[in-house]
């Protein structure tokens, strides 16, 4: 895939980037292409996805064009089309990962929010400034920022349309790690790459179970485990894992994603 997104594949990990210079930002032909992205990543799932960008920004927003004019049905219709792209994403049943290496902004930081993993480069700034148009972020960002922060942080970054750290949003439980700025994309993929060649399918039953405890409660998840977790005693990952464990030791387990 080639134009302002770039997705590659590299032996089960996917790397999904953002590449329309200088400013990566979203318009009808970035959504567009996220969206077709996201749909050809759920129909062929890799085992680790790392979504990145390339240029001085993770992205500086949206171009406000695309709400120019627009009807209370048009911008409804939008909004419907690029959740449904969240949605895809955030369901992918693989780990996925952003690595935010600077300013990232909107629509940019409403996706990172939909990944399992978000990473930061120290020197990283975050921001969901819709109201500079009179707007509140619509592509599950809220909703996203309250489940890992809480609604009253969630509200705080929203209405003041201020921009954050890093370290701020770490420490909210926003950003789950802030890297050094020194090779932060190398590490980035190092870190996804261990994700990704870890129990695939072990990593979608955690994911599955985490996410019924969110929409669900805690009771709800603990009665999907026999159905997810059982299963992967049919893996040949759970298998040979096993089978390394009594004969090596922990640790030197190899996976393949079955």
């Amino acid at each position: 895939m080639t134009g302002p997104l770039r997705l590659e594949r590299e032996d089960g990990l996917a790397v999904l980037s953002f590449d329309a210079p200088p400013l990566n930002l979203f318009d009808r032909q970035m959504f567009d292409a996220f969206h077709a992205a996201v749909r050809e990543l759920a129909a062929e799932t890799p085992r680790g996805l790392l979504i990145r960008a390339d240029h001085r920004a993770v992205s500086g927003g949206v171009d406000v064009h695309e709400f120019d004019g627009l009807s209370v049905q048009q911008g409804a219709d939008l909004w419907v089309e690029l959740l449904e792209s969240v949605q895809i994403l955030e369901d992918l049943p693989c780990p996925t990962v952003f690595a935010a290496h600077a300013l990232c902004l909107t629509a940019a930081f409403e996706i990172a929010l939909a990944c399992d993993i978000l990473l930061a480069a120290e020197s990283a700034r975050f921001g969901l400034v819709e109201i500079v148009v009179g707007l509140t972020p619509s592509m599950g960002g809220p909703q996203r920022l309250a489940q890992r922060a809480g609604p009253a942080r969630a509200k705080e970054l929203i209405y003041t349309g201020e921009l954050f750290t890093a370290g701020q949003l770490e420490s909210w439980n926003v950003v789950n790690r802030v890297l050094p700025e020194e090779q932060f994309d190398e590490a980035a993929r190092a870190f996804t790459r261990r994700i990704a060649d870890g129990p695939t399918l072990a990593h979608a039953a955690t994911k599955a179970i985490i996410a019924r405890q969110v929409e669900q409660g805690v009771r709800a998840a603990d009665a999907l485990v026999p159905e997810v977790s059982g299963a992967l005693f049919a893996t040949e990952d759970l298998q040979g894992g096993v089978r390394s464990f009594l004969s090596e030791g922990p640790g030197k387990a190899i996976y393949r994603g079955r």
